[in-house]
């Protein structure tokens, strides 16, 4: 278990934008060095769908994720994995073997909502 990370003021944390997207579609990224799918988020009509590779293939087949909320960074810069451009970081924690296990939404939430 790591130490918890340096203080941060208000301010800072406002700067990191995570919402809450319905994924769309989820498929296997071949192409990745290490086991992951490719995702399509819906955040809703403002924001519209972003791209992530994200390695959760241990837990999840890519047709549990198909209409899951789930919760993302949005403005990380673009990262290029292998063929694909990912767009989003999609936040879960570690389980016991270092898999991410995904953060859920457990009521009803339009998709584009900020955490805060």
């Amino acid at each position: 278990m790591s130490a918890i990370a340096d203080t941060i003021s208000w301010a800072d944390f406002e700067k990191v934008d995570i919402r809450v997207g319905t994924v769309l579609t989820a498929e296997p990224f071949e192409k990745a060095r290490k086991p992951a799918y490719i995702l399509i988020v819906d955040f809703g009509p403002a924001i519209g769908t972003r791209k992530s590779s994200a390695q959760i293939t241990a837990h999840y087949r890519p047709e549990e994720l198909v209409g899951r909320k789930v919760a993302a960074v949005l403005n990380f810069p673009p990262k290029q994995i292998a063929n694909i451009r990912s767009e989003i970081l999609v936040l879960g924690f570690p389980d016991e073997n270092g898999e991410v296990v995904l953060i859920g939404v457990d009521r009803k939430v339009p998709d584009g909502g900020r955490l805060f």
